[in-house]
């Protein structure tokens, strides 16, 4: 009998994976529709939003459908968008502003909130919980469940309590399994257990790779003489050059609170970018610095953000189970939104759920109406119109890869007769360190830039430290003999967290894993060259505490 079989068992109708908004909302919908139902949401935070991380413009046409009446309950959607800016910086001192009228219609957001997307989701937990639904939180699933006949039944927690050594401590705790009719995944960006069903179903056979960046965010209470709530601010171009994808982007909340961040690519050429310094420099720009000048910065965090879009969808339905949300990969990247389409999706998978259990299915099926369903909605026709906009970016540069997006947008409204792909995966972009350009990095000036590690401190991160890794190498020699002399390890650089470090000892080089810096973004597990640091869950808890991202 293996350890997991002798965990204790919980059984209940339907298991959810994931306290982010398509878990949630998943949750919630299932509760609406039929309140006798046993629902469980089990969330690897140590509360509900402590792992959110996001912009957030919201878009509330999911929450629309999901809760009419989302005003009169009290929601955190308060900030109003109220004016938009985009400027192209040319250099570290010029900017050209793009008009409205040259941006593409979905860049617009006019009945859009600035908004906490953790606040947003701890407001949905406590809707769940009014509805009655079982919230887990601090309990990491670490395992997919399957019967004989390799059909997916829930989730195994992973075990408290196990030392650096792999041997129990005296707090030892085995971990739970939680066995639903159907699970729904909805970890997020890069979920880990999405990508073990996605793996073991061939659920990519049809997809392009999905493609990610890296998004990094600072909140900061301003001067309120220069704060203006409800602006919005998109920047491209500098410090990026043409070729490497991404912006920054400067979000006026309530209470004189800017969100000030950028999303880089992770696509991108040069083995010696690193995406904080990135942001770091972006800040110093005066388009930037002038809103930040005199301010607190009093939280940070980082995340892997989806862009592959339409052509980067898996298979949503697997047996047992489906995909929701950012595990499946639904941000549309021209909105730069993926909020909604979460919400939407996991109504539409617990509405397929729901018709299943009612017709006295007792989870013997694949619910394959759940991916007609999203086909039909209008998730599926926001991506498609928007489908060629990151392989454009990819294909053309940012300059006129945003000139064919405005074009493609505004003139053909995303209805052009071809469908462009980009099949190259993001780890297999860099160049060799030798052939790239060394970039020089300013040094941290304690007022508008900082280093990585005062950065971590903000974010709360904590792991126990008595636990083995949850950052593990399918090779440990990997990082010194092919990636330190190829690329100059780019793990020192693309971790937004510290985590990876080259480090000497008696004159032989050694690569170091500081497992308690991990903010959970899961760019190692993207980026990795080789393919070679997998991400796996620590102890439930463990992580960033984020409050108000």
């Amino acid at each position: 009998m293996s350890e997991t079989s002798e965990r204790e068992s919980m059984e209940f109708d339907v298991v959810i994976v994931g306290g982010g908004p398509a878990g949630l909302a998943a949750a919630c919908r299932l509760m609406q529709l039929d309140e006798t139902l046993s629902v469980v949401v089990v969330e690897k935070g140590s509360e509900i939003g402590a792992h959110i991380l996001s912009g957030n413009i919201f878009e509330p046409t999911g929450l629309n459908e999901l809760f009419p009446d989302w005003r009169d309950m009290g929601a955190p959607v308060k900030t109003a968008v109220r004016g938009d800016r985009v400027h192209f910086l040319t250099s570290q001192s010029g900017a050209v502003p793009v008009p409205g009228l040259f941006l593409p219609r979905p860049m617009h957001n006019k009945g859009n909130y600035i908004i906490s997307l953790g606040r947003l989701c701890q407001w949905l937990g406590d809707e769940a919980e009014t509805l009655g639904v079982n919230v887990f939180p601090g309990f990491a699933a670490s395992e997919i469940v399957y019967d004989t006949d390799g059909r997916v039944i829930g989730v195994a927690t992973s075990d408290m309590g196990v030392g650096k050594d792999g041997e129990k401590k005296a707090s030892y705790q085995a971990g739970y399994q939680l066995l639903g009719k159907y699970t729904i995944l909805a970890e997020g960006v890069h979920g880990n257990l999405g990508q073990q069903v996605m793996a073991q179903f061939d659920l990519r056979a049809n997809a392009d790779p999905q493609h990610y960046g890296i998004g990094i965010k600072e909140v900061w209470e301003v001067d309120p003489e220069i704060h203006e709530e409800g602006l919005v601010v998109h920047t491209a171009g500098w410090p990026l050059d043409n070729h490497t994808e991404g912006g920054g982007f400067l979000y006026h909340a309530s209470n004189n609170k800017i969100f000030a961040g950028m999303i880089v690519a992770l696509n991108y050429k040069n083995p010696h970018l690193a995406p904080f310094e990135e942001f770091q420099r972006w800040k110093l720009h005066p388009k930037i610095r002038r809103y930040l000048n005199g301010g607190k910065r009093i939280a940070y965090g980082a995340r892997a953000v989806n862009k592959g879009g339409m052509q980067s969808l898996p298979k949503l339905a697997f047996p047992g189970g489906m995909l929701v949300g950012c595990d499946a990969g639904f941000l549309n990247g021209v909105k730069i939104k993926g909020a909604h389409t979460a919400i939407k999706t996991g109504m539409l998978a617990a509405e397929s759920v729901h018709r299943a259990l009612a017709s006295g299915d007792s989870g013997q099926s694949e619910l394959g109406d759940y991916e007609v369903a999203v086909k039909e909605s209008w998730v599926y026709k926001e991506l498609h119109r928007g489908r060629n906009f990151g392989p454009g970016l990819h294909k053309l540069g940012t300059f006129w890869g945003s000139a064919f997006a405005f074009v493609d947008q505004n003139v053909f409204f995303g209805k052009l007769p071809f469908t462009w792909h980009n099949t190259e995966p993001d780890h297999e972009s860099l160049q060799q360190a030798s052939a790239a350009k060394v970039i020089e990095y300013p040094k941290p000036d304690g007022r508008i830039t900082f280093d990585l590690l005062s950065s971590v401190f903000l974010s709360s991160t904590n792991h126990e430290e008595d636990q083995p890794s949850h950052l593990q190498l399918k090779d440990p020699s990997v990082p010194i003999d092919f990636n330190l002399p190829n690329f100059d390890e780019p793990a020192q650089r693309y971790c937004p967290a510290g985590v990876y470090e080259i480090v000497e000892e008696g004159g032989e080089k050694r690569f170091q894993i500081n497992a308690q810096n991990c903010v959970h973004c899961k760019t190692c597990d993207i980026k990795d060259p080789q393919q070679n640091i997998v991400w796996t869950v620590p102890e439930g808890g463990g992580g960033p505490n984020y409050s108000g991202m």
